[in-house]
């Protein structure tokens, strides 16, 4: 079964700021950035929750 890192903002939608940061703890938790990432988008279309495909599960697992 494949794993996502997840991430999600303080309110309800994430900032840039936010986003910025998930990336970084991502790339800290041994992302190195060929990893796919997924959003959960709200109905007006921005993100309220990423996730990355944890370090070492294969693309073809999903």
């Amino acid at each position: 079964m494949p794993s996502q890192i997840r991430f999600s903002g303080a309110e309800k939608d994430m900032t840039l700021d936010e986003i910025e940061e998930a990336i970084g703890r991502a790339r800290s938790l041994g992302a190195d950035g060929g990893q796919y990432v997924y959003a959960v988008l709200s109905t007006s279309g921005k993100i309220k929750e990423i996730g990355v495909e944890a370090p070492g599960t294969s693309r073809d697992d999903y």
